[in-house]
């Protein structure tokens, strides 16, 4: 492994959601990331081949019975070798299995202890199940997003999963490591995403308090409401994405359009917007996407066409950078940041749970004969020789 995280180990107890792309990011980075699988699939989380389950890139993993104390006793022994261990269940589920962070802390005193949840490890609902877009809606984040007069919008799951989770999990994560290293203690880290989500939303509800920002969806700046903060369909069913919100950069959005000044009303009258949206609405529906990339392209007008994921793998900004990765036959996005030292390893794709039990436990360093012994009582996978075909499902 190479990247600025050379050296660090985290052991990641598998799950979904956030978690697998804050264990992602880690890898990606240069830590070795152990994975440690369920024996059997918990069934949880959307099914695909393995292959194609592209956040649990870069790492490798172990399939542990966690029920038997042999089970239990593996994990501890990773733990005391680990900088981090991160887990997503829900809250007291690491504690009934009697790897709770007063276990590991015992075992290991220098452990940082990250736990992802959605509603966090305390509160009415912390205790109940809820996916993305339940954490999204009870921050007022899902409440802003969508158009005027329309139901609010789900915005995939990048916002609450994988901004306010496993953004801010990684964050929390490599701060407590970073102190553990000054104090020699390590702590638990509790990132919640509606804390998350609350955090992203803090300047916007600093523009609410300021009177800037209102709860009506589409009338915002930001939400669709201002006319150079949209998208625009064009003549052959493609959009183009116009976001010049500073006048010098209108100025250059209205010249290229072929727009006078005086052909639309004021920008910065909000009674006005819908009638400037119209006016640049059909200026664009004059041409095609096409011809509106050629005519907005290396310009500072803020205008860029509005790709589908095939498209975006090819565009030459994107082709020139590496953006876009072929790992093992399946293209995917390239890791992110990017350093100028400690520069990150290719990604390596995603393993077979318990694949490797025996040189990943070894390298970890639990003695051969012992793992031998404990895929005999079926406490870790079989080796691969001996398991039956893969299902392709996770």
């Amino acid at each position: 492994m190479s990247g600025p995280l050379t050296g660090v180990r985290i052991v990641e107890m598998a799950g979904i959601g956030p978690l697998p792309m804050a264990a992602m990011l880690l890898a990606d980075l240069g830590a070795t990331v152990l994975r440690v699988d369920r024996l059997v699939p918990s069934g949880l989380g959307i099914q695909r081949p393995k292959r194609f389950n592209l956040v649990n890139r870069s790492r490798q993993s172990v399939a542990v019975d966690l029920k038997s104390s042999e089970g239990r006793s593996v994990v501890l022994d990773l733990v005391a070798g680990a900088d981090a261990l991160i887990e997503g269940f829900r809250p007291g589920t690491m504690e009934r299995l009697g790897l709770g962070p007063r276990e590991c802390l015992t075992r290991n005193p220098r452990l940082v202890f990250g736990r992802m949840t959605g509603w966090g490890q305390e509160g009415p609902l912390a205790a109940t199940a809820g996916h993305d877009l339940n954490y999204l809606a009870l921050t007022g984040a899902l409440h802003a997003i969508g158009r005027k007069d329309q139901p609010p919008t789900p915005p995939l799951n990048l916002v609450a999963d994988y901004g306010g989770g496993a953004m801010y999990l990684t964050l929390g994560v490599l701060a407590a490591i970073i102190e553990a290293r000054s104090s020699g203690q390590g702590q638990v880290v509790d990132a919640a995403m509606i804390d998350g989500v609350s955090s992203l939303m803090t300047a916007f509800y600093g523009l609410k308090a300021a009177g800037l920002h209102h709860e009506e969806r589409g009338a915002n700046m930001l939400d669709s409401g201002a006319p150079y903060y949209e998208v625009y369909r064009c003549a052959d069913g493609g959009y183009m994405s116009v976001a010049a919100i500073e006048p010098k950069f209108r100025v250059e959005l209205l010249a290229l359009l072929d727009l006078q000044a005086n052909q639309l009303p004021d920008l910065d009258d909000r009674t006005s917007w819908a009638a400037a949206k119209q006016i640049i609405a059909d200026r664009f529906m004059t041409e095609s996407r096409v011809h509106w990339e050629k005519v907005f392209e290396g310009s500072d007008a803020c205008v860029a066409p509005v790709l589908t994921m095939s498209e975006a793998q090819e565009h030459p900004h994107m082709v020139v950078r590496n953006g876009f990765l072929d790992i093992g036959g399946v293209v995917q996005p390239a890791p992110a940041p990017r350093f100028s030292r400690t520069r990150t390893a290719t990604p390596t794709p995603a393993d077979a749970s318990g694949a490797g039990d025996a040189a990943v436990l070894g390298a970890w360093g639990i003695a051969r004969e012992r793992i031998t012994q404990l895929q005999k009582s079926g406490v870790l996978s079989p080796p691969r020789s001996a398991s039956p075909p893969p299902s392709g499902d996770l």
